[in-house]
């Protein structure tokens, strides 16, 4: 099991300096709204991915008195992994000493899970949310990948930029449609495998959380074109079209995972509770496909877990999370809104923050 043993944060919103020991189980950081409890959760999503979960713009989370924030985390594999960004959008990533150009070696040493206000875009936003959702997995699960979405997205690019300058009679437009078909079916291949597997969990989990909605929901994967077609006879009849959009219009780029109740979308008939509860299991089963994978369980990141959950519903979602044997960071306004009981035998840590401060 690879944990953060110990997270020093400067300069990152309200937080001015501080080190944090945390818990390889339960971490429970309390405090009133502004507090800079959600700062914390922030920091450590940032250090894995480059992206914040609350702010489109990154140099946001630098303090108003800073030039830079710092976000440093040590393992208990011995692992360290720092992020400086200053305000000038530049920013430095290391990982054991060694300067990395890009994130992916970041969000394997650090895979993370978001349960927060914004995880309700999985059902209320749009596809490429849910997209994102699903890639999250493939890539840490599906081995290669990460290199076929990468050729994928090289290959849309240029096909899209062809179709821009109405170029459909070149020879060049042929050769980046049969790369970008060919590469279309391995990323499709690769999220049918993972989604099979996530599938099985999902229910697992929902039907423990909320068995009577579990027997009616339906979960299914599209991938962007129909089924029963070949993607080069789809592009083929939709050409066309695709001049004049002058875009692609069938691929992997418009898949989507679809959540129905009979024949309504889910969003459109749960409640906000339920679907939240939705929103926990489509997360929790997502680290149980994570950690039966790469055996070893991945970081929660959970913020303000008993909004719009009652104390029934908070206690079982708290449950399957302990169940993973993962490590969490849970935020609330009272921290004797949580039911402690349920993490016997696992070592808790309480934090409570005023003014981007720990005082206890």
């Amino acid at each position: 099991m690879s944990t953060v043993n110990t997270v020093f944060l400067s300069g990152f919103r309200n937080i001015v300096e501080e080190k944090l020991d945390l818990s390889p189980h339960l971490n429970v950081f309390s405090g009133k709204n502004g507090s800079g409890k959600t700062s914390v959760l922030e920091a450590l999503y940032v250090l894995s991915c480059g992206r914040s979960f609350r702010a489109t713009k990154l140099d946001s989370v630098i303090n108003v008195t800073s030039g830079e924030a710092t976000v440093f985390a040590e393992f208990d594999t011995g692992a360290r992994l720092g992020l400086t960004r200053q305000k000038a959008g530049k920013h430095s990533l290391k990982l054991s000493g060694e300067k990395q150009v890009n994130w992916e070696a970041a969000a394997r040493t650090i895979p993370t899970q978001v349960i927060d206000a914004n995880s309700f875009v999985l059902l209320e936003g749009g596809p490429k949310f849910r997209r994102q959702f699903l890639d999250w997995g493939a890539f840490h699960v599906e081995l290669g990948f990460v290199n076929s979405w990468r050729a994928l997205k090289k290959c849309l690019a240029n096909r899209n930029l062809l179709l821009k300058r109405d170029a459909k009679d070149s020879a060049e437009i042929k050769i980046w449609t049969e790369k970008f078909a060919a590469a279309a079916v391995d990323v499709d291949r690769a999220r049918s495998a993972y989604f099979e597997g996530f599938r099985e969990n999902f229910y697992s989990v929902y039907s423990d959380l909320d068995p009577s909605l579990a027997e009616r929901l339906e979960l299914s994967y599209s991938r962007g074109w129909p089924d029963q077609d070949h993607l080069l006879d789809v592009l083929s009849a939709s050409f066309e079209g695709d001049c004049r959009y002058g875009a692609t219009q069938n691929g992997p780029h418009r898949a989507d995972l679809l959540f129905r109740i009979g024949r309504d979308l889910a969003k459109e008939t749960l409640s906000r509770g339920q679907q939240k509860i939705l929103v926990c299991a489509l997360k929790i089963a997502q680290g149980r496909c994570f950690s039966e994978s790469v055996e070893r369980p991945c970081l929660y990141l959970v913020d303000d877990l008993p909004n719009e959950l009652d104390g029934d519903n908070r206690a079982k979602v708290l449950k399957k999370l302990m169940e993973l044997n993962a490590q969490i960071v849970v935020t609330c306004v009272d921290s004797n809104d949580l039911p402690y009981s349920l993490a016997e035998g696992h070592k808790v840590s309480l934090f409570h923050m005023e003014h981007g401060t720990i005082l206890s």
